[in-house]
């Protein structure tokens, strides 16, 4: 459709858009909201706020971002992608603004026009002195058939501005004489997500946002960059602030390739920067990096966060007082489950999935935050039952929504050397074990999660796991014991029964160079789901893939490469990492070595009683605290 037409139609829709915005319908209620008396209002309500069947003129609708100006307006971004759902298609930047706290909506505006080109990536700032809201965003070349940008990508930085709350909005201005140096000659993305003004010590006043680049050296991209944008004269000028450099090996590898920054300012006045992490030999989906001059420098480089899990995707982080929260999907292999997770410490340390509080168990992809009011937080998500492009939602929640800070877990005892307890899940009661006590599982949360170190790993190490088991269960999944990711591109290992196909099974899945992820499989012929004590060993090394339940082995050629890699890192007894699956049942002496024992060695009363080469020693025969 030609780019004046276009336009003339969205004007002659503008009316059935207002219409339409007055029918919006609001989803049900997250699981963790609690019913409120009729004269107080709710803690959690959401309602679609981007969808093509109600916005027409676009095939999807992704990438939102939200600010609140300083008069109190709300203003919603996102990308609406006239042809279809790609990254690199005709694709116009769109608004809709909110006047009463996200309650109700505008119609549809159109902030800056793609005319068959890619105009996105919307990064809003708001300066709080001015009253001005300023908002980055990215150009390249439009394609209609689908496919992502060229390589090298032909991107460049702009910036616009609106005075008046987004009513109307200034012509965009080209940065890249300001923020595009010569060998950031590849892909460029600013945010996408909201940028913010510092409020404490000397660089109060400041604007900064996120951007990550490429480097394009001729024939290959060679380095990620991962950079803050900042301003000091209200966005008259800008320049280039903290960042950090990763190069691209000729294989393709790279150790971390920070993305996607999402910013927030600390208590001290320090920056919190939170990237997603994209494919690099490093453990997670998440990386941080932290600046103590408002965004001129970071003091080290990113950090990957093993035990963070997330999948691949941009998050978002807003500071409510003590806490600063994080919006990403909290399952740690594909876009589902929005979750609000909390950080107490300034980001050093973040909830873990079952502490924080889910938004919605659907398809969930990208987001962003605002502060509403006094407690008060909007979240603006891709989200959908099919798929989590389907449409962008808006949910406004209280603080007092979100799960509360929770006292420590429970614990038992990890004898491997320099270990910490391991945290007890749910309510596991103790029971007669093979050696002393053990721990009974009922099938419903009940588990055990080692804290993260960095013993735990085993990479391309051999190894050998023991541990006792006993369940009766008919149907299910059994897991007894789960070390690093999960789905069938991670790296992985883990042991389970699989009492309605009769057997037990082990699995490896590892990722060697650039290759792609190899997978071995070893099972039993047998579920040993007969109520009684049983013993399994798995066994990694010579090649070989072994599988021992009771003396009765099975073994099956290795796979070459790291167990653990370029993922959410995990160790979990009695559930699956994603926690979609829990043993009923009971486990004990859950031993791991980073070699091959033999039957000798784990028959040896010395050997069994060394800590030596040991990765994890838990007993199972006591719960603390």
């Amino acid at each position: 459709m030609p780019s004046c037409l276009r336009t003339r139609l969205r004007s002659a829709l503008a009316l059935a858009a207002v219409l339409l915005a007055g029918l919006l319908v609001p989803l049900l209620p997250a699981p963790a909201a609690q019913a409120q008396p009729a004269s107080k209002a709710p803690e959690f309500d959401q309602q679609v706020l981007f969808k093509a069947a109600q916005d027409p003129g676009y095939a999807c609708f992704r990438i939102p971002a939200v600010v609140r100006t300083a008069d109190g307006t709300l203003l919603a971004f996102a990308e609406g992608r006239v042809l279809n759902c790609g990254d690199a298609a005709d694709i116009d930047i769109v608004l809709k603004r909110s006047a009463d706290g996200g309650r109700t909506w505008g119609p549809l505006q159109v902030v800056n026009e793609g005319a068959g080109d890619t105009h996105g990536n919307p990064a809003p700032i708001v300066d709080r002195a001015t009253g001005r809201v300023w908002l980055a965003e990215t150009y390249n070349t439009g394609r209609g058939d689908g496919a992502s940008c060229s390589v090298p990508c032909d991107r460049t930085p702009h910036l616009q501005y609106s005075d008046d709350d987004g009513r109307s909005w200034s012509q965009p201005r080209d940065l890249s004489p300001e923020i595009l140096p010569a060998d950031w000659n590849s892909w460029y993305a600013t945010g996408p997500v909201h940028g913010i003004q510092l409020t404490h010590g000397r660089y109060a006043g400041r604007l900064v946002f996120g951007v990550n680049t490429e480097t394009w050296n001729g024939s290959r991209v060679s380095a990620n960059h991962a950079a803050l944008i900042v301003s000091d004269d209200h966005g008259g000028h800008w320049r280039i602030g903290a960042t950090d450099t990763w190069p691209i090996a000729d294989d393709t590898t790279f150790r971390q390739k920070p993305s996607e920054l999402t910013l927030a300012e600390r208590g001290d006045g320090s920056v919190l920067v939170s990237g997603r992490e994209q494919d690099g030999t490093d453990l997670g989906h998440r990386t941080q990096a932290v600046s103590r001059d408002g965004g001129g420098s970071f003091t080290a480089p990113f950090r990957d966060l093993p035990d963070l899990y997330t999948p691949q995707v941009q998050g978002s982080m807003l500071r409510l007082g003590d806490r600063i929260l994080l919006a990403c999907p909290g399952d740690p292999d594909r876009r589902r489950t929005m979750m609000i997770r909390s950080s107490y410490d300034g980001g050093r340390t973040w909830e873990s999935v079952d502490r924080g509080t889910v938004v919605t168990t659907d398809w969930s992809g990208y987001s962003d935050m605002a502060r509403i009011g006094s407690g008060t937080v909007g979240l603006l998500y891709e989200g959908g039952a099919v798929d989590a492009r389907d449409e962008i939602r808006f949910a406004r929640f209280t603080e007092d929504w979100l799960a509360p800070r929770r006292g420590p877990d429970p614990v038992t005892s990890d004898r491997a050397p320099h270990a910490r307890p391991a945290a007890v899940l749910g309510d596991p009661e103790e029971t007669d074990g093979v050696q002393g006590d053990a721990l009974e599982f009922d099938g419903t949360g009940d588990a055990v999660r080692l804290p993260y170190r960095a013993s735990l790993p085993l990479g391309t190490k051999d190894f050998t796991a023991s541990l006792w088991f006993r369940y009766s269960a008919a149907t299910g999944e059994q897991p007894l014991l789960w070390m690093g990711g999960i789905g069938t591109g991670q790296p992985q290992v883990w042991l389970r029964g699989e009492p309605a196909s009769n057997r037990m099974q082990a699995l490896i899945t590892v990722r060697n160079g650039a290759a792609p992820p190899q997978t071995a499989v070893v099972r039993t012929a047998a579920a040993y789901n007969d109520g009684r004590w049983h013993h399994a060993v798995l066994r990694r090394g010579a090649g070989r893939l072994s599988l021992a339940v009771d003396g009765a082995q099975s073994d099956v050629a290795d796979v070459p490469g790291s167990v653990s890699r370029n993922s959410p890192f995990g160790v979990h007894v009695g559930q699956r990492m994603d926690g979609r699956a829990f043993l009923t049942g009971a486990l004990d002496e859950v031993r791991l070595w980073d070699r091959v024992l033999t039957d000798e060695e784990l028959a040896d009363p010395d050997v069994l009683r060394s800590p030596q080469d040991t990765v994890l020693w838990l007993p199972l025969d006591r719960v603390r605290g």
